[in-house]
């Protein structure tokens, strides 16, 4: 809260009523247009259409693939989608006909190929389905070879140098394990078929082409494992993952009245307000409204597009909350995690609000993740990490289990330096999110199993329990064999590991390639070792497999830590077990030009060298920009609008100061003293990162990154510690930008 204009900073009478909060102009009618917000928006048909019937609604989906394709076409397309064959491209104008008129059917004039650039966001290039037939009049016209290739511009997207300015010619390619769907307008709609993108010469440009090579590379060496244990069906292995979107929402006139949230996503400004989330009233509590009229619209909208949507809550900050999905396949749910993005966003409109999926987009309350559950799997196996209720005697889960252990271990840098950006780096290692060191947290009954493989052989399980709270009415209640561990980056929850130090603005792309090449690597090491072990001779199977788990705890255990990764003490403990702490983007992101990293994607195929270290120039380079951005502008913002107001003040308190003098009365000069030193460091500041950025950075991209860390952002952060003070300090009335009281609480 702000203080009056008295001299002495004493505050003013409270006030009853919403019309006592006052500010400057912009933030005053941001305020007033809050407090009176009504919901114009139509209500939903939820009556008429129930939800099972909106589901895959708006979806080119298997059924509408089996009604209208030839039998023999559609059988071939199920042989590429669900067991991994190579695509019959001769089916491709059957199904171009097919999807062209069920999309025309629905409403669309024009196909879109989607695709995923590296600047983690959603490309789109639409073009018509008409074209003129020469006799004054025009046909619905879409070919195969229009939904296998289309030609965006190859070199307008970050490509980290694989592509110059000069050289333009890009491709997308029909991916048709993730189906097409339609894209609703209030004026029409189009057709949207995900696609990867290439350059003319053959690399990856995109997030999505990494992922369907990771996943090939994954099921290539989980089939080699299964063969092992006698399943020789050849199955399709996936990997499949479960993204949970955390979000925070604030009203549409405080988000145009704060040019940080326009421009950086975040707020540079901003003083810690009276109350924040320390009553824990928040998390899980009632949802409001506005909100949830919001949240069953985003629903309705996600299911038309056959998004498995499950779960929503309020989250733990103020004006936070959560969506999440159920398992998909990886390269699914990738696509389906940047259409959730793209429709909270736009659904968030509708009821005149933002969604913000920064990182951080306010300071001293919760941060937002994106948890990713990943798992592997087959038709034929279902889960291979479901333990089932005896894990010690489930030979195969403790082999997939323990070679996630391993490739965790061995490629921890890896992991971290994919979750690595600026706006992340304000989230890791903060008392809200797991730190910046990669560990595993197994629970009590995996740590038990793995703890007898290693002292000679497993013979028992924690059981699972019943728990019973005292109260007849209530019934008795199945309980878990162990506790979770909400600090840990990389828990086993069951039958998945959550990866939790993803950051809610990325695509779930980046980690899902670590992920699935790492296991890769650690199941192709596996394997090799069983089948030495065993020269074919099943028999010999129980006692290699046996030295094998008890080999890899002996060498890797050190990653499983069960305990607060919160603590100070967890982090000399990590320090002391080897593990890696890279604090930072510009700690993390080199990881990606290590010889180890290098190696291991060109060994399966999933990154070339040249396409790795196109990754690690983008990323370092919009690690730059960002920042770059965010010191631009609280230059700007700490120039025009926090220092005027600060002086007017000063102004306000000087001239009171000489009235009282001039009639005599006796007074202090304690506030007057205390905002006149914060302006002078709130100069001093400016002065400082003005010089910075006039300075700028020399050398190559990994130096001027590390310049950003130890320069620009302490710049940055000092002008921001004294204008934050002097939002204490300076007259409500005087104040210019909305605050995080203001933010946070009205709605």
């Amino acid at each position: 809260m702000h203080s009056s204009s008295s001299t002495n900073g004493a505050s003013p009478a409270a006030g009853s009523g919403r019309a006592t909060v006052t500010g400057g102009s912009a933030r005053q009618a941001a305020i007033a247009a809050v407090t009176n917000y009504r919901n114009t928006t139509a209500p939903l048909d939820f009556r008429e259409t129930p939800a099972q019937e909106l589901f895959a609604a708006n979806v080119f989906s298997k059924e509408k693939m089996r009604d209208r394709l030839p039998k023999a076409v559609f059988k071939s397309l199920m042989k590429t989608i669900e067991d991994g064959e190579k695509l019959d491209a001769t089916t491709a104008d059957v199904v171009a006909s097919a999807m062209k008129d069920w999309a025309i059917e629905n409403g669309a004039t024009h196909y879109a190929h989607v695709f995923y650039p590296l600047t983690g966001l959603t490309a789109e290039k639409h073009d018509s389905f008409l074209s003129p037939n020469g006799q004054g009049s025009a046909i619905a016209d879409f070919s195969g070879g229009q939904l296998i290739q289309g030609e965006p511009d190859g070199s307008s997207f970050p490509t980290g140098g694989i592509r110059q300015t000069f050289e333009a010619r890009g491709y997308t390619i029909w991916d048709v394990t993730s189906p097409a769907y339609i894209l609703e307008n209030a004026n029409g709609t189009t057709l949207c078929i995900p696609t990867a993108f290439v350059s003319w010469t053959g690399e990856a440009l995109d997030k999505k082409t990494p992922v369907l090579r990771s996943m090939q590379a994954l099921n290539k060496q989980a089939q080699r494992i299964l063969k092992l244990f006698g399943h020789t069906d050849e199955a399709l292995v996936s990997s499949t993952a479960g993204p949970e979107q955390e979000y925070f929402l604030i009203d549409r006139n405080f988000f145009f009245a704060r040019p940080d949230l326009i421009n950086a996503g975040r707020t540079l400004f901003g003083a810690k307000p009276p109350k924040g989330q320390e009553f824990d009233d928040h998390y899980f509590g009632a949802i409001p409204d506005r909100v949830l009229a919001f949240m069953l619209e985003t629903e309705r909208e996600l299911l038309k597009l056959g998004i498995p949507i499950k779960t929503r809550h309020n989250e733990v900050a103020p004006g936070q909350y959560e969506l999440a999905p159920v398992f998909e396949s990886a390269n699914l749910a990738t696509d389906h995690q940047q259409l959730m993005m793209l429709t909270l966003r736009r659904v968030a409109e509708r009821y005149g609000m933002t969604c913000l999926t920064h990182e951080k987009p306010f300071a001293g309350v919760n941060g937002s993740g994106k948890h990713v559950n990943w798992s592997l799997g087959s038709a034929s196996q279902g889960n291979l990490l479901d333990p089932g209720d005896t894990p010690h005697e489930n030979a195969q889960f403790l082999l997939f289990c323990a070679a996630v252990i391993r490739a965790v271990h061995k490629h921890q840098g890896l992991l971290r330096a994919v979750v690595a950006s600026a706006g992340n780096d304000h989230r890791l290692g903060a008392n809200e999110a797991p730190p910046a060191i990669i560990s595993i947290f197994l629970g009590d009954q995996l740590t038990d199993v793995f703890e007898q493989i290693k002292a000679g052989g497993a013979n028992s399980s924690l059981p699972k329990g019943t728990l019973t709270v005292g109260v007849d009415v209530l019934p008795p209640l199945p309980k878990d064999a162990g506790d979770r561990n909400r600090t840990s980056p990389f828990a086993f929850t069951g039958n998945r590991f959550e990866f939790r130090a993803v950051g809610a603005n990325q695509s779930i792309a980046g980690p899902l390639v670590a992920m699935n090449t790492i296991v890769a690597e650690s199941l192709d090491y596996c394997a090799t070792k069983l089948e030495e072990a065993t020269g074919g001779d099943p028999d010999k199977l129980n006692a290699a497999l046996q030295d094998l788990l008890t080999q890899i705890m002996n060498d890797h255990g050190a990653v499983v830590f069960n305990g607060d990764g919160y603590s100070a003490e967890w982090h000399e403990e990590a320090e002391q077990r080897g593990l890696l702490n890279l604090k930072t983007t510009a700690d993390a992101l080199p990881v990606l030009k290590s010889p180890e990293v290098q190696e291991l994607f060109a060994k399966y195929e999933v990154l070339s060298e040249r396409e790795l270290e196109s990754r690690l120039e983008t990323y370092l380079e919009q690690y730059c920009l960002t920042v770059h951005v965010e010191a631009n502008l609280t230059l700007e913002m700490a120039r025009t609008m926090i220092f005027p107001a600060a002086i007017r003040y000063q102004s306000e308190l000087a001239t009171t100061c000489a009235n009282l003098k001039v009639v005599g009365f006796e007074f202090d000069t304690d506030t007057l003293d205390r905002v006149t030193e914060l302006i002078k460091y709130l100069q001093d500041g400016i002065a400082a990162l003005e010089d910075v950025l006039l300075q700028g950075e020399d050398g190559d991209l990994i130096a001027q990154a590390n310049f950003i860390r130890d320069t620009t952002i302490p710049a940055m952060n000092f002008v921001r510690k004294y204008a934050d003070e002097l939002e204490g300090f300076v007259a409500d009335d005087l104040w210019p930008l909305p605050t995080y009281q203001e933010m946070l609480f009205i709605r």
